[in-house]
């Protein structure tokens, strides 16, 4: 499960603008999301869950030492992995946490387990196979609700070969508003690899 918000993230909690985020894993139906801020930015998700489409979305990375439990790769929905990892091809994507809520006992993703994407700056897919949040109401939380009207995603950058440090720096330089590709092709440029080891942008 990736790891409870902390350092530059929980900073920013407090600036989360609540918002009506489009969960573009359906075709046209939105999550529960409180009603706020405009989604104006992402596109249009009408047009089948097949279709590739392009949005905005807040990006942060966990890492093998601030994962829950720490110190491991653990992940709650696996897919492709067994464990948090993925080198970012198209055949091996990195695993990747989206926000989820809770209701009536129910745990319901704001996007699919499986649903692929890839990340411009880093040259990267990703694949949902982890969820970002906790407690009994994690749909209060930022992962949820978005950030300024945007969804958010929380990528694993890995790190257990590097230091606590170095991976508190590679997840500080990617925390952003990235431009994202859901159902992408197959065929983007990829720098292969794990996160953590260059923290390459493009």
């Amino acid at each position: 499960m990736a790891r409870r918000l902390s350092g530059l993230a929980a900073a920013l909690v407090a600036t989360v603008t609540v918002a009506s985020c489009i969960d573009l894993a359906a075709s046209s139906r939105a999550t529960a999301a409180p009603a706020g801020a405009s989604v104006s930015s992402m596109t249009d998700p009408r047009g089948g869950s097949s279709s590739e489409r392009r949005f905005t979305a807040y990006l942060t990375g966990y890492s093998y030492w601030d994962n829950t439990p720490p110190g491991s790769a653990e992940i709650s929905k696996p897919v492709i992995h067994r464990k948090a990892g993925g080198t970012g091809t198209y055949a091996d994507p990195v695993t990747i946490a989206v926000g989820h809520r809770i209701e009536g006992g129910r745990q319901t993703l704001d996007f699919a387990p499986g649903t692929r994407f890839y990340i411009e700056r880093l040259q990267k897919y990703a694949i949902v196979e982890d969820v970002c949040g906790d407690g009994n109401r994690p749909q209060d939380g930022p992962c949820h609700t978005g950030h300024r009207g945007h969804p958010w995603l929380d990528i694993y950058i890995g790190g257990g070969k590097v230091s606590v440090g170095s991976t508190q720096t590679c997840m500080n330089r990617i925390t952003a508003l990235q431009n994202v590709v859901i159902n992408p092709r197959p065929d983007y440029p990829v720098n292969p690899g794990e996160i953590a080891s260059t923290c390459q942008m493009f």
